[in-house]
């Protein structure tokens, strides 16, 4: 059963509508090319999703949804029951960060395949059907389909599977899923007239490693990770994307599992560095635009919505899209260092087939206010200090468990938590499932540090670095049960970061 389903859909319901029946299934595809051109890479073996009948790709089909419009999606797990290399081939998919019930969310718990079952799940099975209601945030407070403050755009759905996400993202279960309302329309003509169609373009970020016989590889059972010897962009090592004399819309995500990234826009000659605006931050578009911008940094899991404008260039230029952290360990990246490594080359081609009508307006999506700070002070604070703990990862110097909730939270009610780590060899992007936060405070240290511009916005993942501690407000509605957290360092996840949260 999915909770309040009734409620939400069909004659005289929130939506008045019927879900759309959406499936995709995951499978093996055993001619995966990762570089098309470079023989050192041959094709072989990668797990995706497929939306049809057609082959598994990576990432996945890009789902398209609007705000009041219900979707019911069958995932198929056509997964081999015996595979070798690395991974598992049991799935349990997480639309990351959907307000969703609780028996939809991808509770690492509830993974299956038509042989086994995951701790928390009845029985086996070849498929689950997960229930996005794509609603706001909100019901019960606000009626109808929510806050519309409370809206997402940029979102993606991944493995989730116990003990090894990071595995099964890394060969491929992973894919984007964008959601649209009458304000973030998908149209160049209404709302707020932002680059849409195929000027709305998604980019993966994600890095692997190979071995000498150009092989995907990856050691799951080391508790620090493996870092990539090779970035990927949408699946692909080294890709080229042609583009015209116009704005478009990029939607960035860190796919993980483990390096961050500070992207720049770079010209051919490596001596220039081109400006954007950035419009949002985690898949929530940010009150007022980032103009001027010169580089946005991804910590795992992080989006950020950014436009370019290649008006201002003439046909033939050559440009790149460039990381320029330097990272050597698994734990946290070390500096930034130009003129970085090329990940995307983009080349501006042709003139528009029609007049660009796009536009970033001067104001996005408003935020709803802060409580005043007396009614912060009078809301519950939870502290959870994230830490190495015998060689593995933990959070309060527990492990996870999956069946005991290390908080329970009444629904309808708010919260401050506390996001701490007191280490300084490393950085943790600690992501809470089901709900936005707002950051309210950051410390050093023990002192006061600015929140960033494009952190002021609401977030779900939260970059928790060196010493330091994070406040955020986070309010818990309209659904029960279990859910999430977790460093969304996948292999700090996959060894015991991550702990159970109920709404009750």
């Amino acid at each position: 059963m999915h909770q309040r389903m009734g409620e939400i859909c069909g004659p005289g319901s929130r939506t008045a509508r019927e879900p759309l029946l959406y499936q995709l299934s995951a499978r093996e595809n055993p001619s995966w090319r990762f570089n098309g051109d470079n023989a050192y890479y041959p094709p072989q073996a990668i797990w995706g999703f497929s939306g049809g009948s057609g082959p598994a790709v990576t990432p996945g089909p890009t789902i398209h949804a609007r705000y009041g419009q219900p979707i019911m999606c069958r995932i198929r797990n056509e997964l081999p029951a015996f595979s070798t290399g690395f991974g598992s081939p049991e799935i349990c998919t997480h639309l990351h960060n959907m307000h969703t019930p609780s028996e939809s969310d991808g509770f690492t718990g509830d993974f299956y395949s038509a042989s086994k079952k995951g701790p928390t799940l009845f029985a086996p099975g070849a498929y689950n059907d997960h229930f996005w209601p794509n609603l706001y945030a909100g019901i019960d407070e606000f009626g109808g389909i929510g806050d519309p403050r409370e809206a997402l755009g940029s979102l993606f759905y991944h493995d989730h599977t116990e003990g090894v996400t990071a595995p099964n993202v890394l060969k491929g279960l992973a894919g984007r899923y964008n959601i649209f309302d009458d304000l973030d329309s998908g149209n160049e003509q209404t709302g707020l007239r932002l680059p849409s169609g195929p000027y709305d373009y998604p980019l993966t970020f994600g890095d692997r490693r190979f071995d000498v016989n150009g092989q995907l590889t990856f050691d799951q059972l080391n508790p620090e990770g493996v870092l990539g010897d090779r970035y990927l962009v949408n699946g692909k090592i080294a890709p080229v994307l042609r583009v015209a004399r116009r704005k478009y819309r990029f939607r960035l995500l860190n796919s993980g599992p483990t390096r961050y990234y500070e992207l720049y826009l770079q010209n051919k000659g490596a001596n220039g560095i081109f400006t954007f605006t950035q419009i949002s931050a985690d898949g929530n578009l940010l009150p007022n635009p980032l103009t001027n911008q010169t580089r946005v940094r991804l910590a795992p899991a992080e989006r950020a919505d950014i436009v370019i404008d290649f008006a201002r260039f003439p046909l033939g230029t050559e440009l790149y899209v460039v990381d320029q952290i330097v990272q050597s360990t698994t734990r946290r990246p070390d500096k930034v260092q130009a003129p970085g490594t090329r990940l995307l080359k983009l080349v501006v081609d042709r003139n528009p087939p029609e007049p660009d009508t796009s536009m970033v307006p001067s104001v996005l999506r408003p935020l709803r206010d802060l409580p005043s700070a007396a009614e912060l002070a009078a809301l519950p604070v939870r502290s959870f200090n994230f830490e190495r703990s015998g060689g593995m990862w933990a959070i309060n110097a527990r492990f996870f468990d999956v069946f005991t909730p290390a908080v329970q939270v009444a629904r309808g009610s708010a919260e401050i938590w506390e996001l701490t780590n007191l280490n300084d060899g490393w950085q943790h992007p600690v992501h809470v499932h089901f709900e936005e936060g707002r950051i309210l405070s950051k410390t050093v240290n023990g002192a006061p540090v600015p929140i960033p511009p494009h952190e002021r916005g609401r977030k779900d993942v939260f970059n928790v670095g060196e010493r330091m501690t994070i406040r955020v407000l986070f309010r818990f509605r309209d659904f029960n049960g279990k859910y999430l957290m977790h460093c969304h360092n996948l292999t700090h996840e996959d060894h015991s970061m991550m702990l159970r949260w109920d709404i009750v």
